[in-house]
């Protein structure tokens, strides 16, 4: 059932995320900028602008204080999630940033650019490693929930798993039929979730061994993402469509029609409870 519209974004929102506490929502839009919204209210509660090109990812820090944001222009930029001022920005990326995100202490931040991984001391802006082996552009990347491993999901139809310190590539699972677009560890950090072509994949975390296959998109999946508990899959489409997985049977549980745009990005609420999700059709719905 759907509860709240959030309206006030021109362009495609292209990715969606709850803070910690799930309070509030952040998301970023192809129209250049980041809003940040009341979780209860649907209230739009600031707008932080400086991007000049489009928002490709948007990320909460673990406490909630800071947002990192990714575009196709060659920064990605760290907000004050409170005032909306920018307090930080890195540059490494010569085509942009597809993807962002806060390692779980807070401490170090995940991009993906091009072909490569980079990883940046969250406090001074300092690039700390550079992960290369991608053939092609680098969709998405996150952290372990334990901070120790970085996977990341590619135009080359691989899903990379890199060891975070070192930047040393541990794993490479070849086994997708088409670009990897979306990737999220379970909360237990034993497996991987992918979004690629029609299909969401599970994997060992560890063997690169797959768990199962979710079929019934009937357009690429966008993005994936485990419920706070693992026993739920959430995959927002490009049919327009969102869908519910139980893990533990592999069935489809709920369909969400969207029939205005496509959709872009989905998550759960930090208590499992709701879903948010953002699309071509400008707006966030929870």
């Amino acid at each position: 059932e759907e509860a709240l519209t959030f309206k006030g974004n021109t362009a495609r929102v292209h990715r969606v995320a709850f803070s910690p506490d799930g309070k509030r929502i952040v998301s970023g839009s192809w129209d250049k900028t980041l809003k940040i919204w009341d979780s209860a209210t649907g209230r739009e509660i600031l707008t932080l602008q400086g991007h000049t090109r489009e928002v490709n990812s948007v990320a909460f820090s673990p406490d909630g204080k800071r947002i990192v944001s990714g575009s196709w222009e060659q920064t990605i930029r760290v907000w004050d999630s409170t005032t909306g001022q920018e307090v930080l920005t890195l540059k490494g990326h010569a085509k942009g940033s597809r993807s962002v995100a806060f390692s779980p202490d807070g401490k170090r931040i995940v991009s993906a650019g091009g072909l490569e991984v980079k990883v940046w001391d969250a406090q001074t802006g300092d690039e700390v490693l550079t992960l290369r082996g991608h053939t092609s552009n680098v969709q998405f990347v996150t952290f372990s929930p334990g901070g120790k491993r970085i996977a990341s999901g590619s135009s080359d139809k691989t899903l990379r798993v890199w060891d975070a310190t070192t930047g040393q590539e541990i794993l490479t699972v070849k086994r997708h039929s088409n670009s990897v677009l979306s990737v999220r560890y379970s909360p237990d950090g034993k497996h991987i979730v992918v979004g690629s072509a029609l299909e969401v994949k599970v994997w060992d975390a560890e063997t690169g061994e797959e768990a199962f296959t979710l079929r019934g998109h009937r357009g690429p999946v966008r993005s994936v993402g485990f419920s706070p508990d693992g026993e739920r899959i959430v995959s927002g489409s490009w049919d327009k469509t969102v869908k519910v997985w139980d893990v533990r049977t592999g069935e489809e549980a709920l369909t969400l029609k969207e029939s205005k745009g496509f959709v872009q990005s989905v998550a759960f609420s930090p208590d499992g409870k709701r879903l948010v999700c953002g699309g071509d059709d400008k707006t966030v719905k929870l």
